[in-house]
This record gives C-alpha cells, structure tokens and sequence, in this order.
C-alpha cells in the first residue's frame, strides 16, 4: 500500500504502526448546516481509504470527529432556537444536523458502521481538552488573556519544535497577532485560541487555571488534538481531511498535540483530498453553485452517481462537478448495476474458465498504489467488458458473487442491493424469445417495448435473452 504524506511530500509505502492494527483519524463535520459536497468527497476519500486497507488485509480503527461547539455552530443555535438555553439550544442544534450528515453519508455509500463517532461536548472530551490546556500551561506553551488561553507558536519553536510540518511558513506569512475567532481569514500564523472565556449568551463549562476563572468553552483547534488522542492514541498513523485544512487547522493540531511529547509526530501520515470544483469554479453561495446532497436529491439523481463522480478523478485532483458529468455517472453505475444483474441470469452452458479472484487484483492493486480510483476503475471496466460478453455460468455463480461482494466493500456502489425483476417480466422476455424464434417479429416488437416502459432492456446472445435496467 502506497499513499502521499503531506509531511515528507511525496508518495510512500505506507507500514502501519502496529502491524496488527491501522488507525485513521478523520476531521469530521462543523454540525450546524449540511454538510456541501466538497465536504462530502472528503468523507467519500477516508472512506475509501479505510476499504483499501481493509481489502489489503488490515484491520482498521477509524475515528471520526463533530465539532458541536465553535463560533458558527453557537451562532446558528442563538439564531434559530433563541428562546431556549444556550447549552439546550446547540445540543439540539448539532443533534439534529449530525442526523442529517449521518443520513447525508449512508446516502452516498459511506459505511458509517465502520467509524468511532466523537463529540467535542462529550465530557470526557472537555475534561481532556481542560487537562491539556493545563499541561502546555504549566509548561510555557500557552498563556492567558482576557478573554481566554492561547497558544504560544514562538515557544513552541523555541522549543526546538517545527512549526510548519504540512507546509512552509515564513516571515511573510506570520505575525505576533493573536486570532479568537474559530474562522481565519487570511493564511497567516497567529496565535490561536485554546480556551475562549463565556460572552454572553453562550453555553460554557467550568474551568480554572492558577486560580482564575476561565469559564467558557473550547477553541476549534484544541477539540480534534484530544478527540485523535483518546481514540488512537499518539502518535496514530493517518490523519486525513480536505486540503483547506493543512493550515491552520491541521498544522495547530501538530503544535499542541506534540508540545509536550519528545516524539514531535502526532500521526505517521497526513492524507489530503483536494477540492471539487462545480462548473470549473469553486463553490460559493454568491456564484449560486453550493450543493448539498439534499440538492442532488430533489433534482432527482442517484447520490451513489455523485459517490462515482469522485471515484472517477484521483483524490489529489481538483474533481470537477458539473450536472453533465453526475449524468455520465449514473450511466455508469446502471452499466456497473446490469454487470451485477448478470447473477440472476445465469446460463445452464458450460463457459470458458475465468479467475474471479484475479480479476478483483487487477482492481485492487491501482487503489493500494495512492488510492488510483480512475485506474481502479479502468480496469474495473475491463472486467466488465469480458464478463458482459462471456456471460455467467450456474457453476460461475459463487465466485462471481464474490467478486461483487469484494467490489462493494472496495467501492461501496452496492451493486449486491439489486433484486431479480418480477416473475411476470421473466415470462414476458421468455415469450419474446418464443415469438423471435417463430419469426413473429411484430408481436417480439411488441413485448420488447412493453418491458422498455417497465424499465428493462434485452439483448439477445447466443445462450438467450439477457436483461438490464434502463433507468
């Protein structure tokens, strides 16, 4: 298995920490909105990555996190649910959109099964963040303020530390300022909260720090350095996320999560996907191109279409979203579905040998060499190709079915979710059959658009009629 590492820039063989056992960390949703689908295709790749792993024979412990308190999650909760208490208000408000991406992520073929789900609200979670905060105190790291602790960068440097492993940073890019808000604005270094002091009308928790009362709630930064570490442990071996993280989210993580280790790694690889572009440009609610998957949906298209739409360009690609290209991605899952389909129709003849378990190696390899999904897919469509014209035979039927099942738990299409089509459809296109075989081609015309308005298409092989979906 190969993967890029954001840290040493470069594509490298991945060797877990414990052999036994990799560990993924993935940042996880600001649960006060749904989530867009650049958001989405950050979770499509941790997925990804985590069944590549799997299928490579690993035994994989992912861990993801929500952030449900930061500015914009304690903004929107005064906003909509200003009549109830500060605490009740924001439980209720990430609750609800952590339902939502939870739905959001099933739709779109995540296993979300396969995750440990962490709140930054939990109490164990604070207790540890209060914990840490202390620690890096008591050791120089951070500082206090008015209005709440900070992160020092030039103690942390001059401890001997880097800041600036995901990427350089400069005199040009830094500044002795320090930043409250949760959301920046322009890419320069500051000093970062940790610990932000109650305003009025925000939920807080206790907390004292050398006898001062520090009651208030946490910086965004300081919530996944904790989260990872209660999960995982430190160091862990991938962290991924969207690209706009590596700074200064990612790189403030590295910072506080190593401070007081000797160790300045806090995960082994940092794994990123680049963004989707929607019509060539990025997404903005003013250019009115900002897509949830609730957009897709009402438009009526598949969400496992979009899943493919981001299969179909490598993670370290910008993928460029359009409505043409979510269309060419259905057809191309209804072709990958009539391949599936091919399981209730196989034919009594016996067939030309043909290797199942090589033909899903021909597939896996491409994505154990940095999660190639367009040459996985390549050579998925070569399978395809063969299989559609040798056909299925009843002997056929375990190791196909195999190789189906292998192939959800690599892509997540669901091609297994499909069911035979009704009795009644098979004794029509066997009656279709019976009429092209007495040369009564205008009856055989007849039932053919007959089964095309209930959505199926035949094709006639030299073993029978074969059947697929249309739509």
């Amino acid at each position: 298995m190969q993967l890029y590492n954001r840290l040493s820039r470069k594509v490298e063989k991945f060797e877990p920490l414990d052999p036994k056992q990799v560990t993924i960390y993935t940042c996880g949703p600001t649960v006060y909105d749904h989530a867009h689908i650049g958001n989405l295709s950050a979770y499509i790749f941790a997925d990804l990555l985590r069944r590549t792993l799997s299928a490579s024979g690993y035994k994989v412990h992912h861990a993801m996190n929500y952030t449900d308190v930061d500015d914009k999650t304690i903004r929107r909760s005064r906003e909509e649910l200003a009549d109830m208490p500060p605490g009740d208000a924001l439980r209720k408000l990430t609750d609800k959109y952590i339902t939502i991406f939870q739905n959001d992520m099933q739709q779109v073929g995540n296993d979300t099964q396969a995750i440990t789900y962490l709140r930054a609200t939990d109490p164990e979670v604070i207790k540890g963040m209060q914990e840490l905060i202390t620690q890096l105190h008591a050791k120089g790291f951070a500082y206090t303020a008015d209005d709440g602790v900070y992160f020092s960068i030039e103690n942390y440097r001059k401890s001997g530390k880097t800041y600036g492993q995901l990427l350089e940073i400069t005199a040009t890019n830094t500044s002795e300022a320090r930043i409250q808000n949760d959301e920046y604005d322009k890419d320069s270094v500051h000093d970062f909260a940790l610990w932000k002091t109650q305003k009025e009308g925000e939920p807080a928790w206790e907390f004292t720090l050398d006898s001062q009362d520090l009651t208030g709630r946490p910086g965004w930064h300081i919530e996944c350095s904790v989260m990872s570490r209660q999960a995982l442990g430190q160091p862990f071996d991938i962290h991924t996320g969207g690209i706009d993280l590596i700074f200064p989210h990612h790189e403030n993580e590295i910072a506080q999560s190593t401070a007081l280790e000797e160790n300045p790694v806090m995960a082994k690889v940092f794994a990123h996907n680049e963004h989707i572009l929607v019509e060539g440009k990025k997404m903005s609610k003013s250019l009115r191109n900002f897509y949830t998957l609730k957009d897709i949906t009402q438009k009526g298209h598949d969400p496992l279409a979009f899943r493919l739409v981001v299969l179909q360009g490598h993670y370290r690609n910008q993928v460029n979203f359009t409505w043409e290209s979510l269309e060419a991605a259905r057809n191309r899952r209804q072709s990958l579905q009539a391949l599936a389909d091919l399981r209730f129709q196989a034919v009594a003849e016996k067939l030309p040998a043909f290797d199942f378990a090589q033909a899903f190696q021909t597939v896996l390899i491409p994505m154990q060499a940095d999660l190639n999904t367009p040459l996985a897919l390549a050579a998925l469509s070569d399978v395809e190709g063969e299989l559609n014209e040798r056909l299925i035979s009843q002997d056929d039927l375990p190791a196909f079915t195999e190789l189906l099942a292998l192939l959800d738990k690599l892509f997540g299409l669901q091609l297994l979710a499909s069911t035979d089509i009704t009795p009644e459809q098979r004794e029509m296109i066997a009656d279709r059959q019976t009429a092209r075989e007495a040369k009564e081609f205008a009856k055989a015309d007849e039932l053919r658009d007959q089964l095309s308005q209930q959505g199926l298409a035949v094709r006639d092989t030299q073993y029978g009629p074969i059947w697929s979906r249309e739509n």
